[in-house]
């Protein structure tokens, strides 16, 4: 055997130089490891506390960043509603007799010639065109009312279904409304109360309507869009919230018609 000049007997290779010990960086990898999945951790940890805060936001009050567009919305809305009123002028300017400007009369009594200004103003509008107002104050609604409820539509505001009819035409008014976005019209809609009394401004004629009863039924359920012969307002929000499998409805009969002072 080649004498090395060890005395301690055969030369040991030394490690390559720069190269560490195959212990230490076992050791230092699994530190790293376990540093990214501590990282990992409270960063899930983090956002989902966050989820958690933003839903609680939104189911108590709404989302904010799409009620920014909203309210951007309603604003030009409203300066579309006031100059539909200053150019609006009613299919008979002439009231009846017993139907005094700017007072209130039962809806048995509202005038035939309301139901046709209602007529005419449902041909001439288009869809996303302001048409009204809409006020309830148990959940503190007031809000411009848009014609239509397309998804585009729907986010400037509660929107009247095309295929119901304008107040005063004596059949269906279906109005529906976001319930968790774009200013949540509808947030709280399971709070009105049977006789709470629901109000739509038109250019033509103001119309209170007082809610009779409430709803569940399914998305899918059309029924609810089938015109009575009679006046029947209908509010519908998606249920539960956060959800579509259902539709939130309440239904309102008419109580009382003013025809503005103007017509």
């Amino acid at each position: 055997m080649t004498d090395t000049g060890n005395p301690l007997g055969p030369a040991i290779t030394a490690p390559a130089a720069g190269a560490a010990p195959a212990g230490p960086a076992l050791r230092a990898g699994r530190r790293g490891t376990q540093r990214l999945v501590r990282i990992a951790s409270n960063t899930l940890i983090t956002a989902g506390v966050l989820v958690f805060i933003w839903s609680i936001v939104v189911w108590r009050w709404e989302d904010p960043f799409t009620a920014l567009y909203t309210t951007w919305k309603q604003h030009e809305l409203a300066q579309q509603y006031r100059s539909l009123q200053r150019a609006y002028r009613p299919v008979v300017p002439a009231p009846p007799a017993h139907t005094k400007r700017g007072t209130r009369v039962p809806a048995a009594l509202a005038p035939k010639t309301i139901a046709a200004d209602a007529a005419a103003f449902r041909r001439d509008t288009h869809e996303g065109e302001a048409i009204g107002r809409i006020v309830i104050g148990r959940i503190g609604l007031k809000m411009v009312l848009v014609n239509g409820t397309a998804e585009a539509t729907l986010e400037k505001g509660p929107g009247r279904d095309l295929q119901s009819y304008m107040p005063g035409q004596n059949r269906l008014v279906y109005i529906a409304g976001h319930r968790t976005t774009y200013l949540a019209p509808f947030s709280h809609i399971d709070d009105i109360r049977n006789g709470d009394y629901i109000r739509l401004e038109m250019p033509y004629a103001t119309f209170i309507y007082r809610a009779v009863s409430h709803e569940i039924v399914p998305a899918t359920d059309l029924a609810v869009l089938r015109s009575p012969d009679h006046e029947l307002l209908r509010l519908q929000a998606c249920h539960p919230r956060f959800f579509a499998t259902h539709r939130y409805i309440v239904n309102a009969k008419l109580v009382s018609v003013e025809r503005p002072a103007s017509a």
